[in-house]
């Protein structure tokens, strides 16, 4: 049975469909969380995909409006957005049915790094949406779950390395949480899904996040690092310097979550705190 909140965005759906009536769809569910729900509701071969998210998922709208459509990147068309009762409602064009977390290939990975380069390639206005008062904010957040002296090696270390990249690059679109889930091929072309997470920065935390996943695998990190290099044009050693201050930025933003909303959303992500805590310290440590 589908869920009543879909009626508000019914329209939508039947007309890209073509559906003659809502109880002509076919539905599957993808994903049920405490603050997203997503389905593929479809007509003989034509499908979307529909979306309600609150809390953080609540953003998504606003980054279609203000960075996914005007910069045209390549992601899912939107077709409707709805805002109610304090979530959002999106229509969206359903890009395929394989994503990457499913099948985890090297050459899929290598994919995801050069449609990644396309992304950084596009050339965006205003400033970076992740500098010294954002990591200051997140760390105070963190800080009660770190081991002491935690708050004192991000100033020392993190810090002036974020300024000094500040002052060197331009701001460009950072996706937020570009892993293998929300990589989708419709077997011809690779496009990234789920944007709610997006913002401009200098550094490279989705690169960062591609390749933890992609090492998790078994994967050659330096293939993946040498291939973005190649398909962006990029010096070696600066995208080195942005995916460690991206990983940094990452595992922060990670703490944060999970403990202020994540363990009450996603039960089970309380048991990501440890880890992540010490993958943060180990990137700190290569600071100089």
């Amino acid at each position: 049975m589908l869920p009543v909140w879909i009626e508000a965005v019914e329209p939508a759906v039947l007309k890209a469909t073509g559906a003659p009536a809502r109880d002509e769809l076919g539905a599957e569910v993808l994903r049920r969380w405490g603050s997203s729900e997503v389905w593929r509701l479809s007509y003989g071969l034509r499908s979307v995909i529909v979306k309600r998210g609150s809390d953080a998922q609540s953003t998504e709208g606003t980054a279609y409006e203000r960075i996914v459509r005007p910069l045209r990147l390549p992601a899912p068309e939107l077709f409707e957005l709805v805002r109610l009762d304090g979530a959002v409602l999106l229509v969206l064009a359903d890009v395929g049915r394989v994503t990457l977390e499913q099948e985890p290939s090297l050459d899929g990975y290598l994919a995801a790094t050069e449609l990644l380069a396309r992304i950084r390639a596009v050339e965006v206005e205003g400033d970076s949406e992740f500098g010294a008062d954002r990591l200051s904010e997140l760390a105070a957040r963190v800080a009660s779950r770190a081991a002491e002296g935690f708050g004192q090696k991000v100033e020392r270390r993190l810090r002036p390395a974020l300024a000094e990249l500040h002052r060197t690059v331009r701001p460009r679109v950072v996706h937020g949480d570009y892993v293998g889930k929300n990589l989708v091929t419709d077997g011809t072309r690779w496009t990234a899904i789920d944007w709610p997470l997006t913002y401009l920065a200098p550094q490279l935390p989705d690169l960062y996040t591609l390749i933890r996943e992609a090492v998790a695998f078994g994967h050659d990190r330096d293939l993946l690092v040498t291939r973005y290099c190649d398909a962006a044009g990029a010096d070696r050693d600066l995208v080195e310097r942005q995916v460690l201050i991206g990983g940094c930025g990452f595992s922060l933003r990670a703490l944060a979550w999970v403990i202020e909303e994540g363990v009450h959303t996603v039960p089970s992500s309380k048991d990501w705190i440890d880890p992540l805590l010490e993958e943060l310290g180990g990137l700190l440590d290569q600071l100089p």
